[in-house]
C-alpha cells in the first residue's frame, strides 16, 4: 500500500488536550499525525509561540484565525485557566514545547495534571526527544535509565544533587548549558570518581551533531 501526502489533513478532534512532540533540530523530525493535529486543533498553545509559528510555516500549516496561546512557567496562573476553559467549552487544545517532547524539562506537566483533574481527555502525538536521542547514540546501557534534568547552578546544591546520583544504579541523563559542561564533568569526576563512563551529546539531529 502506498500513501502519498502533500499537506496535513484537517480533522474533527474531540474536545481535550493534545500534547505534540516537535523537532529537536531537524525540522522534518515531526510526525504526520502531529501535523494533522496542528492543522485541526481549535486552540494552539506553545512554550514559545514564535518557534511554533515557524515550524507551521515550514510544513504549510495555516494558523488562520485560531488563537495561539503562550504557555510557560512565567504565565501559568493566567494561561492555564484559559486553556482549561477552552476544553470545557468543547474545544480541542494542542500544546507544543519549544523543542522535543512536552513535559520533559517543560512546564506542560502542570497543564496535564490540571486537565486530568477536571476529567478531560489528555492525548499525545509522540515523537522527537533529546533524552531518548542521546541515550540511543551513547552506547550506554539503556535497560534502566534516569533523566535528572538540569543540575542546580549553585555550588552546594549541585554537589548534593550529584552525590544523590551516585546511588542510582542506572544510566543517568542530564541537561546542561554548553558553558557549564566542563565544570559539570569536573564535578562528576570529583564526586563520583573516574570509573563511570560518560558521553557528551550536542547539536543532536543538526548539521554539526
Amino acid at each position: 500500500m502506498t500513501i502519498s501526502r502533500t499537506a496535513p489533513e484537517k480533522q474533527r478532534l474531540v474536545a481535550g488536550l493534545y500534547f505534540l512532540a516537535t523537532p529537536i533540530g531537524a525540522a522534518r523530525d515531526i510526525t504526520l499525525r502531529a501535523l494533522d493535529i496542528l492543522a485541526s486543533a481549535d486552540v494552539l498553545a506553545a512554550e514559545d509561540t514564535r518557534t511554533l509559528r515557524h515550524l507551521m510555516e515550514i510544513h504549510g500549516v495555516s494558523l488562520g484565525d485560531r488563537p495561539l496561546v503562550a504557555y510557560h512557567e512565567h504565565n501559568n496562573d493566567a494561561a492555564l485557566p484559559r486553556l482549561l476553559r477552552a476544553i470545557a467549552e468543547g474545544k480541542s487544545v494542542a500544546y507544543a514545547s519549544e523543542t522535543g517532547t512536552p513535559l520533559i524539562s517543560d512546564p506542560g506537566f502542570q497543564l496535564a495534571r490540571a486537565a486530568i483533574a477536571e476529567g478531560y481527555s489528555v492525548l499525545s502525538a509522540p515523537g522527537a526527544s533529546a533524552v531518548l536521542c542521546a541515550l540511543t547514540v551513547s552506547g550506554l546501557p539503556s535497560d534502566r535509565f534516569l533523566f535528572a534534568g538540569f543540575p542546580p547552578a549553585a555550588k552546594g546544591a549541585r554537589q548534593t544533587f550529584i552525590r544523590e546520583l551516585a546511588q542510582v544504579q542506572a544510566t543517568v541523563i542530564l541537561y546542561e548549558s554548553p558553558k557549564r559542561v566542563k565544570a559539570l564533568l569536573d564535578d562528576l569526576v570529583r564526586e563520583l570518581g573516574e570509573g563511570r563512563k560518560s558521553v557528551v551529546c550536542r547539536e543532536l539531529t543538526k548539521r554539526f551533531e
